[in-house]
């Protein structure tokens, strides 16, 4: 695609960036056809290639409209047009891009700058696990729309007290510990069972999407930058393997730290050290297996004649964000699990998105209940995800339990 960048960004590193990614695009439309929300508002402007042609625009020295904003707000970045593209566009980094230039020139309304706003603060704050807390409390008297961001409180269950000479450090997250806090201590107990003892930094924090992905992205930097600090002394004396995420969401964030923060001179060695040592929890489901195989060796025998039937749904971070597929479904089937995985639109995204199923409910819901509706064909007794946002969002449409997946193996343990 040929570009005339306007002055304002042309030798800018916005401008170059989005120049090169640009460049890669050739007008094919094969992104159209795996894109969740031209799926659902079938307008070329709601799929990537109408919204790469409006960014460029702008690039060019167009002035952008509140329908330019919210068109590229409805993208849920769900990165499935990377997966697709056969040209290798980097449309995720592209559509940062475009949303940071747009929103410097076009403002919000006012309640939907404060509904952001009040996202992008009070998930990261300290003060979100007391509010959870509270709204559980008074759950059934919560709007429906407020009870569908509201779990049911859950016993995290017993920590395991022993060390071990292995270690990986742990992201504990934002949302996580005050909505599903049993994902964490089930990871912890895992891990504890493979011989390798999952290490949890005080200061470290919300990884950052929440608030880049709401446009406050030197917001998330610092977020950012105090993770890689929380982290570094562990790093840098060589005492973990890994940092592991069991939020996919969170994985394909700090795996990106490297790219993010390149221009950080103060930060850049160290973001892209940080990325560079980054796993999944699925990532290490490899050495978890066989180390789980050699200590139980009846096992795999155990677990096929008691454990649940498994549907699962694999988050957008994950299968295109992160690339890993396969990896869950292989590994928990050679310990015993019956996993399967919808025969239809696996690769959609089910509407969660961070925060989007709050901003956009007209889009997400339809994609959860598109989600559920082939996820249901399976005839499973629990649906399992890897990141808390999927989780609590397909448990909201469906009476069938919605849990990690690293809580399922989790019980079998025990």
């Amino acid at each position: 695609m040929q570009t005339n960048l306007a002055p304002e960004y042309r030798n800018t590193p916005d401008g170059l960036a989005a120049e090169a990614i640009l460049r890669k695009c050739v007008h094919c439309g094969f992104c159209t056809a795996t894109c969740p929300s031209y799926q659902i508002l079938g307008d070329e402007l709601d799929g990537p290639r109408g919204r790469i042609y409006l960014m460029k625009q702008v690039l060019e020295g167009a002035q952008p409209t509140r329908k330019t904003q919210l068109h590229l707000d409805r993208c849920l970045t769900c990165r499935n047009c990377e997966t697709t593209c056969p040209s290798g566009v980097d449309y995720g980094h592209l559509i940062d891009i475009g949303r940071r230039l747009v929103d410097a020139k076009v403002a919000r309304p006012a309640g939907e700058k404060a509904l952001r706003w009040a996202l992008k603060e009070g998930i990261p704050s300290p003060l979100f696990g007391p509010a959870m807390k509270m709204g559980q409390l008074v759950r059934p008297l919560l709007p429906t729309a407020l009870q569908n961001k509201v779990p049911a409180p859950q016993d995290a269950g017993v920590l395991p007290e022993r060390t071990h000479a292995r270690k990986v450090l742990m992201l504990s997250g934002c949302a996580q510990p005050a909505m599903a806090p049993n994902i964490n201590s089930a990871t912890v107990r895992v891990l504890d069972a493979a011989g390798i003892q999952a290490v949890v930094a005080p200061k470290a924090g919300c990884c950052g999407a929440v608030k880049f992905h709401l446009n406050d992205q030197e917001g998330g930097k610092a977020q950012m930058r105090a993770n890689i600090d929380a982290w570094w002394p562990w790093v840098e004396s060589g005492q973990v393997e890994v940092i592991v995420m069991n939020v996919s969401g969170c994985g394909v964030t700090v795996k990106e730290y490297g790219h993010l923060l390149q221009d950080d001179s103060s930060y850049a060695d160290k973001a892209r050290r940080i990325s560079a040592l980054t796993r999944d929890l699925s990532e290490l489901l490899p050495t978890i297996t066989e180390a789980l195989l050699e200590s139980r060796p009846d096992l795999a025998q155990t677990v096929a004649a008691r454990a649940p039937t498994l549907a699962f749904h694999p988050p957008c971070t994950l299968q295109h964000g992160q690339r890993l597929k396969g990896g869950i479904e292989q590994h928990l089937g050679s310990l015993g699990f019956n996993i399967r995985t919808a025969r239809d639109e696996a690769h959609l995204c089910c509407g969660s998105a961070g925060t989007y199923s709050v901003l956009n409910p007209d889009v997400a819901y339809p994609l959860r209940d598109r989600k559920l509706g082939h996820l249901s064909e399976l005839q499973a007794d629990v649906i399992v995800s890897a990141n808390i946002g999927c989780i609590t969002h397909l448990q909201s449409g469906t009476s069938t339990p919605v849990r990690h997946w690293v809580e399922v193996l989790d019980q079998a343990l025990r």
